[in-house]
């Protein structure tokens, strides 16, 4: 099988991911912090060592709390409703963003009565900085979600400029990495980033099952999910700690076994520079088919990893099962989780995009044999 799903979940892992879920499951898959003997300890001081790996790959300190949870939308539930919001405060989305944020903002709007508003984007496509700063004028951010680069198109948005903007208001910035960490480079402190949501699953490289945030301001948050901590159990509050007030329940230390192996072996800079030469070389020779349209920036530079492109003629969907039941190729299609950008693609007509997402074990034969593919569907 040829995959190109690599947006959703990347496949396969390094060999290493495998070998230490393995180990853990056989030989420590115990619980982390609910027992004094030798394996619980070697489990906690596991995760210990996993979240100080997370903090070396953002080049942020001990100070910041990182905190687990069993998925990014998870995680992102408890940012969104452990923000402590006022009534009518003004939160600002890209219209980039997931589900996994788009929902949770929804679903607490209804709740506390919260203004939602989208940050303006040009006509390719990319983040219109100056209506921005006149929308944060006018409309003063209180929090601000925004995904590092959109798993619809591959374009890597501008957070940082996004980010000092919304600061000049005091605002609470939250970024969504789940396509860019362990890929583009993060460097929290010159970011005015206050809570990145991560997940282990796609360009870190690691398992399905572990995901989080990382507090680095110490961002008040109120806790939106409780349960067992394995600490101070006759209380019926939720721990004082800053990271396991927000973890409750068994960690799966299998998962973090993977991870750790992931984020011992990832080589952001390998990852971005393999994933650019694919993107490129993709979006050239689908260029050379007229009937297909890509939806990318128009500065490339700012794009890498995902390329999604109707058909003339096709819905995606059908497109997507035939290069699955007659060329053994797996791709994405649909409307991807990413409600918003989809009226800016006008894309409705074609039932969404066909999304390729690439990795760094994806290679040029792959895309060779995807465009060959295409051109044969195209031509039956």
């Amino acid at each position: 099988m040829v995959y190109l799903d690599n947006a959703a979940t990347t496949f396969p892992k390094p060999s290493v991911v495998y070998d230490a879920m393995d180990k853990m499951n056989r030989e420590g898959a115990v619980n982390a912090g609910r027992g004094s003997y030798k394996l619980a300890q070697d489990a906690s001081r596991l995760i210990a060592e996993t979240k100080d790996l997370l903090r070396r790959l953002i080049y942020v300190d001990i100070s910041a709390a990182v905190i687990f949870a069993p998925s990014i939308t998870i995680a992102m539930n408890q940012i969104v409703n452990g923000l402590r919001l006022r009534n009518k405060a003004v939160v600002y989305l890209s219209p980039y963003e997931h589900n996994a944020v788009a929902r949770s903002i929804y679903e607490l709007a209804k709740k506390k009565g919260i203004i939602v508003k989208e940050i303006p984007i040009n006509s390719d496509l990319e983040i219109d900085l100056e209506k921005m700063k006149y929308e944060f004028a006018k409309d003063r951010p209180e929090a601000v979600f925004c995904t590092h680069v959109s798993n619809v198109t591959g374009y890597i948005l501008p957070v940082k400029e996004i980010f000092e903007e919304s600061k000049k208001y005091n605002c609470v910035n939250i970024l969504d990495s789940a396509q860019s960490m362990g890929l583009v480079e993060i460097r929290a402190s010159l970011m005015k980033v206050d809570i990145i949501a991560f997940t282990g699953h796609k360009t870190l490289y690691g398992p399905l099952g572990i995901g989080g945030f990382i507090n680095i301001s110490g961002v008040p948050l109120d806790v939106f999910i409780s349960g067992g901590t394995g600490s101070d159990s006759l209380n019926l509050e939720m721990p004082d700690g800053k990271e396991s007030r927000y973890e409750s329940s068994s960690c799966n230390i299998v998962a973090v076994a993977g991870l750790n192996a992931a984020l011992k072996d990832i080589d952001p800079v390998f990852c971005m520079k393999r994933e650019k030469e694919l993107s490129d070389y993709l979006i050239d020779k689908l260029s050379s088919v007229k009937e297909i349209k890509m939806y990318l920036p128009e500065n490339l530079k700012r794009h890498v990893g995902i390329v999604s492109f109707v058909v003339k003629g096709f819905n995606s969907e059908d497109i997507g099962t035939i290069l699955d039941e007659d060329f053994d190729i797996a791709v994405r299609t649909g409307y991807h989780c990413a409600p918003f950008i989809h009226k800016y693609l006008k894309d409705t007509g074609t039932l969404g995009t066909v999304r390729v997402g690439l990795g760094q074990f994806s290679t040029m034969d792959d895309i060779d044999k995807l465009v060959a593919g295409m051109k044969e569907i195209i031509d039956a």
